[in-house]
């Protein structure tokens, strides 16, 4: 099978790809519109997109492309620990301290900002379109002098040295990845994970005051347990919001379609975007 996943090579989207779908063929893609139509178009048989980092929030690309231009179900979630290491072109690795100028994705800039600050302090940081784009261009052109903040798979890919490892300001820092498939894909047995996870996009009635508060009584008298929900806009119209509802739990056959029935009555438009295992891997 072939996982379509957000690239190019090396990018932390590869890295959860390589840890959870080994043995698999691997297609980057460059945006994550792309890695998602990379399924409608039949090139892949799922796609790993980012969904949410525990520093930045969610991606607010994936959740709109799924809730607004395909209906393609989230059949697992991978989630990974975000560690970032300063590199550079092995030429340069005694001359480190000198460098020119640091790259990297705005994210992961900022993710370092105490170390930039304390040791590159009024060297120019630059951000470009990810963080294995940066570690590809540092290896590309040494005579820059320059460094990249990358992972360590995007070290191994381009040839460059570690100088300083996990320069990243918080240790919990994580990412989540949805995975992508119509194919009924077993991530369950893929994974090994049984923990599962239940996320609904739910619209409200239109000035009807109290709809939220129903809707989490709905889920709260049921003692259902909601591990996140966010507003996105309707992109009808300035104060026109949806939500995006994640439960702790596997879709059963009482409880939740208890809950969907309810909102329902109440006037809110539901629909299932997934119910999947989720799985934490280890860098380590």
């Amino acid at each position: 099978m072939k996982v379509g996943y957000l690239g190019p090579k090396a990018t932390f989207t590869e890295l959860a790809v390589s840890k959870v779908f080994q043995g698999f063929e691997y297609e980057p893609y460059s945006t994550i519109p792309e890695s998602i139509d990379a399924i409608v178009e039949k090139e892949v048989d799922l796609a790993v997109v980012p969904v949410e980092n525990a520093l930045e929030g969610s991606v607010n690309i994936t959740l709109d492309y799924l809730t607004h231009m395909v209906d393609i179900p989230i059949v697992g979630e991978i989630t990974l620990p975000i560690k970032q290491h300063l590199m550079v072109h092995p030429h340069n690795k005694d001359q480190w301290r000198d460098v020119s100028k640091v790259f990297s994705h705005s994210h992961a800039i900022a993710q370092c900002h105490k170390f930039l600050h304390t040791h590159f302090k009024g060297v120019p940081i630059e951000s470009i379109s990810s963080t294995a784009a940066a570690a590809k261009m540092i290896m590309e052109q040494p005579e820059l002098n320059a460094a990249a903040i990358a992972n360590e798979l995007a070290a191994k890919e381009y040839g460059l040295a570690i100088v300083q490892k996990n320069i990243h300001d918080f240790d919990f820092n994580h990412t989540s990845f949805f995975v992508l498939s119509e194919q009924g894909l077993d991530f369950e047995e893929i994974s090994g994970s049984s923990h599962y996870k239940t996320t609904l996009m739910v619209t409200l009635p239109s000035d009807q005051a109290g709809a939220l508060h129903q809707v989490l009584s709905a889920f709260a008298w049921r003692k259902l347990n909601l591990s996140k929900i966010e507003s996105r806009p309707m992109k009808t119209g300035i104060g026109n919001y949806f939500f995006i509802i994640d439960i702790e739990m596997k879709l059963d056959d009482v409880l939740i379609p208890g809950a969907i029935a309810e909102l329902e009555a109440l006037g809110c438009g539901v629909k299932v975007l997934g119910s999947y295992p989720t799985v934490m891997v280890n860098l380590d």
